[in-house]
């Protein structure tokens, strides 16, 4: 199964109260309603694991996605998903997305 991952830091003035209230009430509702996302998890950063210097990112998102063709094709195009993206911009800065797969 492949893998959205999405990595980004909040835009300045946002606070992590903010931003993770429209996760609960708004992101995670929404993303995992759509049948394709088997698994949909939001992680906050709270330190570095080999030094004291600050994580480079304030967040990481990890999507487990049974067909990412249609996810692709349909959903992301979607009205859905296309207006949830448009509210999480306005909360992040400079987001990386990516497709991962599993090493097996």
């Amino acid at each position: 199964m492949a893998q959205i991952i999405i990595k980004y830091k909040l835009k300045a003035g946002v606070t992590r109260e903010q931003y993770e209230n429209w996760t609960r009430t708004t992101d995670y509702p929404t993303m995992r309603g759509l049948t394709r996302v088997a698994r949909f998890v939001n992680y906050r950063t709270v330190r570095n694991l080999l030094s004291d210097a600050a994580p480079t990112v304030d967040y990481v998102e990890f999507f487990d996605i049974a067909d990412m063709d249609g996810f692709l094709g349909e959903d992301m195009g979607s009205s859905t998903v296309q207006a949830v993206m448009s509210e999480f911009m306005q909360f992040v800065d400079a987001p990386e997305f990516l497709i991962a797969e599993e090493v097996v």
